[in-house]
């Protein structure tokens, strides 16, 4: 059986739970990486990772220095409600923004009171210590290829836990 190490494709399923113990995301469809090649995983998740095999759980804290990052403050906006397109008008919608640089900006609404609507580009968690519970499925040598691209050659579209 292989262990989890630089160069191996891993792939796994994972949890996030936030500052309260609330489940923020489940992904239960096995994700794919190559292990020590700067891949998509938080280091501290990737540290805790190595030398592990197949059926191993291995739960994470991460700090906001170490996950999500601080809450940055000047990234949240408040505008009259009028000035805000309908379809916007709601909890929890997503906004693409491009700022004076050109950098295009995710924004979601966070807050809706007294006329005003506020969004916020910080990600959902930034500001909060986190739990991820992440269980490994299956672990292989990797490819030169998949070494060189950083990824498995069967990982398609897999969403990055980043």
């Amino acid at each position: 059986m292989h262990t989890v190490a630089r160069n191996m494709v891993v792939y796994l399923t994972y949890t996030i739970l936030d500052q309260n113990g609330e489940l923020f995301e489940q992904y239960d469809l096995p994700i794919g990486y190559v292990h020590g090649v700067n891949g998509p995983l938080f280091e501290k998740i990737e540290h805790a990772l190595e030398g592990k095999q197949v059926g191993d759980c291995v739960e994470v804290r991460l700090s906001p220095r170490d996950g999500f990052g601080e809450h940055k403050p000047e990234l949240a906006f408040t505008d009259d409600i009028d000035n805000v397109p309908p379809e916007h008008r709601r909890l929890g919608s997503e906004v693409m923004f491009e700022s004076e640089r050109g950098e295009q900006i995710e924004l979601r609404v966070t807050r809706i009171a007294d006329g005003k609507l506020t969004v916020d580009g910080n990600h959902p968690l930034a500001g909060q210590t986190v739990k991820f519970v992440v269980t490994i499925v299956g672990v292989r040598p990797a490819t030169l290829e998949e070494i060189a691209n950083g990824m498995p050659a069967d990982s398609g579209a897999s969403p990055r836990m980043h």
